[in-house]
């Protein structure tokens, strides 16, 4: 299986990006994005790329893929709903919709969160543009795609937040770990859960294309 990965210096990204590297049946690795993962590894390749709204000159090096990991996001936090949707929505869809003209038989999955809005009408601004992105996503002809709806997410074998307040939450509340996976076992999930659920989607495919922490910690 060959993998075309963004936002692989992020969290989520950090953690599928590992699985990837482990697991045997991934042959390669592309990741695409801003800046490279500082990482060497027999499997990877890498792509810096710094607008995602505009990939005519590395559409060369995008077919030929088996999945897409699309796990680049931002926070909502003291963004307005334009700016939020630009980054959210437009580059989201503008990657999908030439991938899946380079690739038809690729599954796509892409990375929400709890909570997200399927009807768009919510009073929630993320939420509202994450369930318009959802949706739209779902109405490309995709082999099949999927949308990851985590909770919280524990991170684990090294993997960081970029966000500094964030990781120093993690780091405080590290010991608890395994209490909160046994106390919330359908709004909490850890990244190496999420990056294994991926890639066994990728090669089994799955019964639902709404995927949430419960359906992560299962799989």
């Amino acid at each position: 299986m060959n993998v075309l990965l963004f936002g692989a210096t992020g969290m989520v990204g950090q953690s599928v990006l590992r699985e990837c590297l482990l697991d045997p049946q991934v042959h390669s690795v592309l990741a695409v994005g801003r800046n490279t993962t500082g990482q060497n590894h027999p499997k990877l390749h890498e792509q810096v790329h710094a607008n995602l709204l505009d990939l005519t000159d590395i559409e060369h090096r995008l077919s030929g893929f088996d999945a897409c990991f699309f796990c680049l996001g931002v926070s909502s936090a003291g963004m307005s709903e334009d700016r939020y949707r630009a980054i959210t929505y437009d580059i989201t869809m503008h990657v999908a919709e030439t991938l899946v003209r380079l690739n038809p038989n690729m599954s796509f999955f892409y990375v929400t969160g709890m909570g997200t809005d399927s009807t768009e009408n919510g009073r929630s601004m993320w939420a509202r543009v994450k369930g318009k992105t959802e949706n739209d996503l779902l109405k490309l002809p995709f082999k099949a795609a999927y949308m990851f709806r985590p909770g919280g997410i524990l991170p684990l074998h090294g993997v960081k937040s970029k966000t500094k307040l964030y990781q120093s939450i993690y780091t405080i509340t590290k010991p608890l770990y395994p209490l909160l996976e046994k106390w919330f076992p359908n709004s909490i999930t850890t990244s190496e859960k999420i990056g294994r659920a991926m890639i066994k989607i990728a090669k089994q495919g799955y019964p639902k294309s709404i995927i949430e922490s419960s359906d992560i910690n299962l799989i």
